[in-house]
């Protein structure tokens, strides 16, 4: 049964990061706490001006085996697990000199953060803690009597309630104890994932995944859902790890919308840029410049980009910045954003602007996504197709030029809900179908958007003709390859591997078609 309001007369702090442990730790000895440490975190208190008991005076064992053992020890565990509404707990403690201790403020070695730094094997072993989660589970165990910190920002929230009651109350130490094994559940998960990764063609019996929330959303998909972003899951560069520069908070659709395009732009070496609606590219393009490179992709299918979010993979300069301004964008993100463009950009307070830090290089991370009852974990869609492994199937082989269309239209049409058919000429889409039940029906509604871009900018040749088309999948029938000629592209990308292969590169043949394959399938889920 939780006790309401427990004093704290007793506190082991016993931090890694130790901003904030001053103020926190004068605060409670103001209410009457005894404090007792370990190490480094004893040593900053006392030159704070603070007295503080050693661990090792309570235990009579020094620190040892290069402090891998401090806290391991019944005088500290039994002081926070002991029940204290338990007669024969209490006789216990008193027959064997154990005080109770009545707060445990810890923070873990910092396994994370030297991970993320490209430590050595050994380090990271190192910075694998034990006593701290040992004596954060302790401590939430016994929340009906411990109060247990493992973050602070909880450090003035419990100041004032100890000004407000005396003490800590009921509710605060279950929020804290929850807080607590969350902490040290993200912390093994984190460590789980490390060995996993050591050897990433086994699949363990357990997966333990881990985040930290970044923001809470104001809604999920639709107003009626709840929704929260965290992240977590390695070091990947993308849109959990941004820094948002400007505009109102990210939606929960704003996010998959800009994961899409940032993960799609990532794809291209030269200076490029993806605009994404509805967790589809709507416009792609390269350039000499970021600036060409969007106006290139708005002009792929400019009525469909209105409102969409758009990523480059070069810093945002200005040229680029007074390009954006003029058309209504959710969300710009890039790895980077020069001063002189945030200036230009900062009059739009409706755009979104994220500076990533980085491009998504991470080719060796997992994929997650939930489903009833539990989740599918698979290896990320990496790898790029270069010219030398395109195999030509058709009596006629691709120019140069059209090669470098394919390649182009390839890498983007990973990044099309299957099926997908897109359409790409002189490095820049012209016409995408996106998300259709047959290949046939998304060749053409490619057809039907590169036609209406045309007839809405007042041109009068078609975009598709002398263009080239990628197909994420095989086509299992002609009709598909049929419906791209008739569009009067001249080349096909597509992986091969039909029963009716020799139909579809038969039907190539009597239009005068190129079409490669490249063995690899792109679904896109």
């Amino acid at each position: 049964m939780l006790l309401d309001v427990v004093s704290i007369r007793r506190a082991l702090l016993s931090v890694s990061d130790k901003t904030g442990l001053v103020e926190f730790a004068r605060g409670l000895a103001r209410f009457g706490a005894a404090l007792v440490s370990t190490g480094g975190t004893a040593v900053a208190l006392r030159d704070a001006g603070l007295a503080v008991d050693e661990v090792a005076d309570l235990t009579g064992f020094p620190e040892m085996l290069d402090g891998r053992v401090k806290t391991l020890h019944p005088k500290i565990h039994g002081g926070i697990l002991g029940r204290r509404d338990d007669p024969a707990h209490a006789a216990q403690m008193a027959e064997h000199g154990i005080e109770p201790i009545d707060l445990v403020c810890v923070n873990l070695y910092p396994f994370e953060a030297t991970l993320a730094q490209g430590a050595d094997f050994a380090t990271c072993v190192e910075n694998i803690d034990i006593g701290g989660p040992a004596l954060i589970r302790s401590a939430a165990k016994n929340h009906a009597a411990v109060t247990v910190v493992v973050d602070g920002r909880d450090y003035a929230p419990i100041l004032a309630e100890l000004a407000a009651h005396g003490g800590t109350t009921a509710a605060t130490r279950a929020r804290l104890a929850a807080a607590a094994f969350a902490r040290t559940a993200a912390y093994d998960a984190t460590i789980a994932g490390w060995f996993r990764d050591l050897d990433p063609a086994a699949w363990p019996v357990r997966f333990a995944l881990a985040g930290e929330l970044r923001q809470a959303l104001r809604y999920g998909e639709n107003p009626h859902q709840r929704a929260a972003l965290y992240a977590g899951g390695g070091a990947r560069a993308g849109v959990a790890g941004a820094r948002q520069l400007q505009g109102k908070e990210l939606s929960y659709n704003n996010i998959l919308d800009t994961d899409a395009a940032y993960e799609a732009v990532a794809e291209f070496d030269q200076p490029a840029c993806v605009i994404v609606k509805h967790g589809n590219p709507c416009g792609v393009a390269r350039a000499p410049t970021l600036a060409e490179a969007y106006a290139r992709a708005l002009a792929g299918d400019p009525i469909s980009a209105f409102g969409g979010v758009v990523a480059v993979n070069r810093p945002v300069d200005a040229a680029l910045a007074e390009a954006i301004a003029k058309v209504f964008t959710e969300v710009l993100i890039a790895p980077a954003v020069a001063p002189e463009a945030h200036a230009l950009l900062a009059r739009k307070s409706d755009l979104r602007l994220l500076d990533a830090g980085a491009l998504p290089c991470d080719t060796a991370s997992l994929v997650v996504r939930g489903v009833a009852g539990g989740f599918l974990v698979q290896s990320r869609d990496g790898g790029a197709i270069a010219a030398t492994d395109l195999r030509v199937v058709t009596r006629r082989g691709p120019t140069a030029a059209e090669i470098a269309d394919l390649l182009f239209a390839w890498r983007v049409c990973k990044h099309v809900k299957s099926n997908a058919i897109v359409f790409v000429r002189n490095g820049a889409t012209v016409g995408i179908g996106a998300g259709q039940m047959s290949r046939v029906d998304a060749a053409r509604i490619a057809t039907w958007k590169a036609d209406e871009v045309a007839r809405a900018a007042g041109e009068t040749t078609r975009r598709t003709a002398g263009a080239v088309a990628a197909s994420d999948a095989f086509f299992p029938f002609a009709d598909g390859l049929i419906a791209c000629a008739e569009a009067g592209v001249s080349a096909v990308i597509q992986p091969g591997g039909s029963k009716r292969d020799p139909e579809v590169i038969a039907e190539a043949d009597a239009r005068g078609l190129a079409m490669v394959f490249t063995g690899r399938r792109h679904f896109r889920h």
